[in-house]
């Protein structure tokens, strides 16, 4: 019945994808996020969404949450029909639709031959930042959570590696071989900091406690790497600014419960830049 239901999922990837192939990005991108903005709610919890929002925002509205929601929502189905693009946005016409404020930063890692950690959240099309990461020439691997549709995860992870980041880890204890293995290597590391993990540790994230990846502050204590925050926003539909922050260095004998805290108020801090544009539907506080 599972698969059943996967392929059935698959089958209207398929469809969609297709269609926006034909539409162009600009209309592709529209219709995805008044799509999503139909169909997500009835796939997700609002009670998930007014939940996390509550714990975030203190005193927030009713009319807030549900703006918030609906943009959310809109941001979501965007990306999901820009992956039919990505290849665009590396190569092609829509390359000229990212500024990127703090580039100098890529150039001066190249040019010494150094390494660090990128640590970022689902902001607008996250997929973009280990895509320019990579397309500024640093040697770079991303870790990524498979889906959990077998079908619709060969699709993304086709895309993923031929036009955003060919060395992609599967995250979890199976891919902490190959993450140490480019790591010595003098590979940077990028990776989004915002889901639930089982593995992690808590971490106050909003003031409540949170499960939290210590990967970041895992390879700072053994590599010695710097970690550069990156933040992504969508503006004009169809355009995105990335701001690579500059780089944090922690002391050597800073814990890991220490330095996941910290990047946790880091993350927070671009999530307030634009909640509109961050995933609200994970059961974060779970």
């Amino acid at each position: 019945m599972k698969y059943i239901k996967y392929f059935l999922q698959f089958s209207f990837v398929v469809i969609f994808f297709s269609i926006f192939k034909i539409l162009g990005p600009k209309v592709s991108s529209n219709l995805g996020g008044k799509l999503f903005e139909i169909i997500g709610p009835i796939f997700r919890s609002k009670n998930i969404i007014k939940k996390n929002l509550q714990i975030a925002m203190n005193n927030i509205s009713n009319q807030e949450i549900n703006k918030t929601s609906k943009l959310m929502w809109n941001n979501y189905g965007r990306v999901f029909a820009e992956y039919m693009f990505i290849k665009d946005f590396r190569f092609n016409r829509l390359s000229s639709n990212i500024q990127v404020e703090g580039q100098d930063i890529l150039e001066n890692l190249k040019k010494n031959n150094k390494s660090a950690v990128f640590i970022s959240g689902h902001f607008a099309n996250f997929e973009l930042m280990a895509m320019q990461i990579e397309k500024s020439g640093l040697d770079l691997c991303a870790i990524y959570r498979p889906l959990n549709n077998i079908f619709i995860n060969k699709i993304m992870e086709r895309i993923r590696k031929r036009y955003i980041c060919k060395n992609q880890i599967k995250k979890g204890i199976g891919g902490v071989k190959n993450l140490i293995s480019f790591t010595k290597k003098n590979y940077s590391i990028a990776l989004m900091i915002d889901q639930r993990v089982s593995e992690g540790t808590l971490s106050n994230f909003f003031k409540k406690k949170a499960y939290t990846t210590t990967i970041p502050a895992q390879l700072v204590k053994k590599f010695n790497m710097p970690i550069i925050p990156v933040h992504i926003e969508r503006f004009n539909d169809l355009n995105f600014k990335i701001k690579i922050c500059k780089p944090l260095y922690f002391e050597k004998n800073s814990s890991i419960q220490h330095i996941t805290d910290e990047l946790n108020l880091v993350l927070q801090e671009m999530i307030k830049l634009n909640p509109y544009q961050w995933i609200w539907s994970h059961n974060r506080w779970k």
